[in-house]
């Protein structure tokens, strides 16, 4: 499995951003896809997930009513939208597909990684 992040910047707290990532390879549709974020000095940290059927989505807290994850089926493609971001949500963002449950918010539990894009909001 193959991963493309994209779609980073910066922008000014309380703007949005929406995060893309291609995917490809053999048999997606039995991996489920989050998208990770790690900030200068911090461990990396489960953002969402999302199967590929869309039916089953899980955040994390401190997103919750912000970010949207959505999955296209027929580009092979996950978004992250963020609406009303915040000067914390400033880190690098990860995709990547793992096996198992959308809600094991936990890197161990993901094999595959995309590099990642950075997301600078200012204040």
């Amino acid at each position: 499995v193959q991963l493309q992040a994209s779609g980073g910047g910066l922008v000014q707290a309380g703007g949005s951003l929406r995060l893309s990532c291609a995917a490809s390879g053999r048999t997606l549709s039995t991996y489920i896809m989050g998208w990770f974020r790690q900030a200068p000095g911090k461990e990396r940290e489960f953002v969402a997930a999302i199967n590929w059927s869309g039916g089953s989505t899980y955040y994390t807290d401190s997103v919750k009513g912000r970010f949207t994850i959505s999955s296209d089926n027929a580009k092979n493609t996950v978004y992250l939208q963020m609406n009303s971001l915040k000067p914390e949500d400033t880190a690098v963002y990860f995709c990547a597909a793992g096996v198992g449950s959308v809600k094991i918010p936990i890197t161990h539990h993901y094999a595959y990684w995309g590099q990642g894009t950075q997301v600078t909001v200012s204040s």
